[in-house]
């Protein structure tokens, strides 16, 4: 029974320290990043985004947003954010990792960035609430 005992430690270090050099797997691993999705601009009197956006569920994106601080403008898309998983927002080199959210907004110039995972497929969009014109929105697919 000793012996057992002590080759299914040995066996168990031996596998923990091989699986060790593998890397990150899963979800969040390098392998399961999705294709890079263009940059979003907040600034007054010019387009959001060059087009719509195509995701693909499970998949890692990260989205930077970029605010110029010519006025005080906000992003909304409650149905697009609460249909991903967010792993982390970083504002200035500051992370955060929210429960979910319904909405950003930039008092002045900067960038955010937000990593997530695309979870369920659909049509959503990200917008500059109260506006209804096409360039004040950017329509997102996840397939």
């Amino acid at each position: 029974m000793k012996t057992f005992s002590l080759a299914a430690a040995a066996a168990l270090i031996a596998g923990g320290a091989a699986a060790h050099d593998l890397g990150f797997a899963g979800l969040l691993s390098n392998t399961n990043q999705g294709d890079e999705i263009p940059e979003l601009t907040l600034a007054t009197g010019q387009p959001l985004s060059d087009g719509p956006i195509e995701l693909e569920s499970g998949r890692l994106y990260e989205l930077e947003i970029e605010a110029d601080g010519s006025a005080e403008l906000a992003l909304e898309g409650a149905g697009f954010f609460r249909n991903i998983w967010i792993n982390e927002i970083v504002i200035n080199g500051l992370e955060i990792r929210p429960y979910g959210i319904d909405s950003v907004e930039f008092d002045q110039a900067g960038t955010m960035e937000i990593e997530f995972i695309a979870i369920k497929p659909g049509q959503y969009y990200l917008r500059i609430p109260n506006t209804d014109g096409d360039t004040q929105r950017v329509d997102i697919t996840i397939r």
